[in-house]
């Protein structure tokens, strides 16, 4: 039987990871596919892993805890279970149960089909609308300037091959956004609709500071799109002030006996042009500070302990 490994990152999820466990016993018992699962620790200070050591796990083939040593992120954290997985197959999913209870046997299903990546999108999830409109503007951005192939409905879950196992192994990237990493690399892959559900338990660590900083990852890490926009708002505000300069100068030599007006004009211009270099400063800044974050070579994760409960 081909061997299906899960990874799951948790963070503090003590209120919901023995229904978790549960669900993926369940799931290991009733598909076609021994159930490799790693439950990746992202800097726990409560008692889920004391919670997953306890319990009684009966069909997946294998299942180990790693430790990290810190909090570094839900995608660091995915990287670092990817990093110890065995399977011929291998996905990731939230440790709060949104996904649907036969995800992994679809994906599955479109791995006997001969593919090598399956992108499960969503077609209705039970969030906020705050939190839907983000997921729409984020998809429609990563379509029009990052990754052409990302799927309208947002690619919330991606289930992959050993092919695409081992290339990201050897391609950690830090301050990345995994999903586009994969999507990005073109291997053959098939796309399925599904339904996802409200979370079971506990409170959502997908805060809004972290989906802003995916936001500007993805776009650094994916698109030029940020820096050739400063370069074209640049020469917009030049040929302005160009312009703008020649209607001075016109107007005070066809009438010299009107005084040159617009202090007020000239401290919003220069308010407005210092700001636009401020943000294009910035926007050059986030993409030195991740070369230099390549650069110094520091590992994306730190793996303190691997627990092998069975």
């Amino acid at each position: 039987m081909s061997l299906f490994s899960v990874v799951i990152p948790f963070l503090n999820e003590e209120d919901c990871i023995a229904d978790l466990c549960r669900h993926v016993e369940n799931v290991a018992r009733d598909n076609p596919f021994d159930l490799e699962l790693i439950l990746v620790d992202d800097g726990s200070t409560d008692k889920t892993v004391g919670v997953i050591s306890a319990f009684p796990f009966e069909h997946c083939k294998t299942v180990r805890v790693v430790s990290l040593s810190k909090n570094f992120g839900s995608h660091a954290a995915i990287r670092a279970g990817i990093k110890q997985a065995s399977g011929d197959y291998c996905t990731f999913i939230g440790a709060d149960l949104q996904e649907p209870d036969d995800i992994l046997s679809v994906m599955y299903s479109g791995f006997t089909e001969g593919f090598d990546a399956v992108y499960i999108e969503k077609s209705s999830i039970a969030v906020s609308m705050a939190s839907r409109a983000f997921s729409l503007i984020y998809s429609a951005l990563m379509r029009k300037y990052a990754v052409r192939n990302y799927g309208s409905g947002g690619v919330n879950s991606i289930a992959f091959s050993r092919k695409i196992i081992d290339y990201l192994n050897k391609n950690v990237e830090l301050n990345s956004s995994i999903n586009l990493q994969i999507l990005n690399a073109g291997f053959a892959n098939k796309t399925i609709k599904m339904d996802y559900k409200e979370r079971a338990a506990g409170k959502s660590k997908w805060t809004f500071g972290k989906k802003i900083k995916l936001l500007i990852d993805s776009f650094v890490s994916f698109s030029f799109m940020p820096i050739r926009a400063v370069s074209i708002i640049g020469i917009i505000m030049a040929v302005f002030g160009f312009v703008f300069g020649a209607y001075i100068v016109l107007n005070r030599i066809l009438h010299p006996e009107i005084p040159v007006p617009g202090y007020p004009s000239l401290a919003a211009l220069l308010l407005f042009g210092f700001g636009i270099t401020n943000i294009s400063l910035g926007i050059i800044a986030e993409y030195l500070w991740r070369t230099y974050d390549a650069a110094r070579n520091r590992p994306a994760f730190i793996i303190s302990d691997i627990n092998e409960i069975k």
